[in-house]
């Protein structure tokens, strides 16, 4: 993927370096004819296709050294170390490039990546301080948290045209908030961008036909929805997030903020809140590196065990599994959809909550799937479709959502819990379902998937948890 990015220097390709302007200043990306292409820097381009980093981190270093006004050396470099995992490097050099040249190249957006995977790093480093040996919790005894979570949430889009709800979207929420808001705290993923840029998504070809290609953008005017529906915090973690760019993903995270609403999703950032005294902090993972990477265990481990050090309560959240009817069951091994690595679910749950996850929430296959007790801790393998409408199949079990219920206690440990059923009507409108079919076929996956770890559930949809 990286190298993909990489740009060819033909000998003959205009060199951007810094002119003199009158004034005495400098004028970052003017063509500056006089000025050769380095040798250097063709060898180190050469050198970074073939994947010869040190090279390349060597020649470009010369480049720099003999023509420090030649701002392609600079940002090749910031390549290189990336390929190397080199993050320090990276954001090193490319914040250097920033400040002269702020429009060279795509430094605006490919920086704040680089920087989010540096912080990636410092967090998994936290596993390895000596503060979680210190670590003493300051909430009182006795103290719980209880929260509220549901799956995917794309209350309506503006690409392409005619999925957007009426009144505005004002109406998303209207049946289920009294289950959304009554709890400590409420969760759930958002699935794609809210942003109001005016263009076609990169990730659909200007050929692709109509209904052929998913991506989402939702009025950031919309967030209002979310922020009166009673959620507290989101996961961003998902295979929607970018679907029109980091603008768009920065606008998102900015309505976010806006609204005082959590999250976690970009590479580097975590949710962090107290309630009731308890410090908790919640994680989102997915299966690509536009995310916390769900299909690198190590560095997952690596940053709950982290997070384990700063708060009571660790939750995890994850975007993975294949997607639609078929799959509602979690199977042994890694799962594929069209071709792209979804995770192995059982392994990756089943590390974080060694690496000390309290809860782990899943959601990606637009399907409820079983809930698996692993070592006391409730594992929810996806929580469905909730609100997703205009462009979902709600048809069958895809039509079917739930609201979870969760009571944490100060040590992490699960103390109760049920299953709030809903289902969608119309487009894509969740309004609470009397029949609760959404405990049933919980119960059901759980017995056939997780023989004797999964959750007991009863009729009225409360879980068997306490004391396991």
């Amino acid at each position: 993927m990286i190298l993909s990015l990489l740009l060819a220097c033909a000998a003959t390709r205009p060199v951007v370096a810094l002119a003199n302007d009158p004034a005495g200043g400098a004028t970052a990306g003017a063509v500056v004819a006089a000025v050769p292409v380095s040798p250097d820097l063709e060898a180190g381009v050469t050198a970074l296709k073939a994947k010869r980093a040190d090279e390349a981190v060597a020649a470009f270093t010369r480049c720099l050294a003999a023509t420090p006004e030649l701002l392609e050396c600079r940002w090749q470099l910031g390549w290189a170390y990336w390929i190397t995992n080199d993050w320090e490097g990276v954001v090193r050099e490319w914040d250097a490039l920033a400040r002269v040249a702020p429009t060279y190249e795509s430094v605006a957006t490919q920086l704040p990546a680089a920087r989010g995977q540096l912080e990636v790093r410092r967090l998994a480093s936290a596993a390895r301080s000596s503060a979680a040996k210190s670590y003493a919790s300051t909430a009182p005894a006795g103290a719980t948290v209880r929260l509220r979570a549901v799956g995917d949430l794309m209350i309506g889009t503006a690409f392409p045209a005619g999925a957007l709800p009426p009144n505005g979207g004002a109406d998303a929420f209207t049946a289920v908030k009294p289950l959304l808001a009554d709890a400590d705290f409420t969760f759930g993923n958002m699935e794609g961008p809210l942003c109001d840029l005016e263009a076609p998504s990169q990730k659909c070809k200007p050929d692709a036909a109509p209904g052929s290609c998913y991506a989402f953008r939702t009025p950031t005017s919309y967030m209002r929805w979310f922020d009166e529906a009673g959620f507290d915090v989101v996961s961003t973690a998902n295979n929607h997030a970018i679907d029109f760019g980091e603008v768009c993903r920065s606008q998102t995270e900015a309505a976010l903020d806006k609204a005082g609403i959590l999250y976690s999703g970009r590479p580097g950032t975590v949710a962090r809140w107290e309630t009731n005294g308890l410090k908790i902090a919640l994680i989102g993972f997915h299966t690509s590196n536009s995310g916390h990477l769900l299909n690198d265990t190590a560095t997952a481990v690596a940053l709950v065990k982290g997070l384990t050090a700063e708060a009571d309560v660790v939750i995890v959240s994850f975007h993975g599994g294949a997607e639609g009817s078929k799959a509602i069951h979690v199977p042994a091994g890694s799962e594929t959809f069209y071709g792209e690595d979804r995770g192995d679910l059982r392994v990756f749950t089943h590390a974080v909550v060694d690496a000390g996850a309290d809860l782990v929430l899943g959601h990606g296959p637009h399907v409820l799937r079983a809930m698996e007790l692993y070592k006391g801790r409730l594992i929810a393998y996806s929580l469905g479709n909730f609100a997703t409408y205009g462009r979902f199949n709600l048809s069958g079990n895809q039509g079917i959502g739930a609201v979870l219920e969760v009571q944490l206690a100060r040590d992490g440990a699960i103390t109760a819990g049920r299953i709030l059923g809903t289902r969608q009507e119309g487009q894509g409108i969740p309004v609470p379902d009397p029949l609760n079919a959404a405990a049933d076929l919980i119960r059901v996956l759980g017995q056939e998937d997780f023989p004797g770890t999964a959750v007991p559930i009863a009729q009225d949809g409360t879980l068997g948890v306490a004391g396991k």
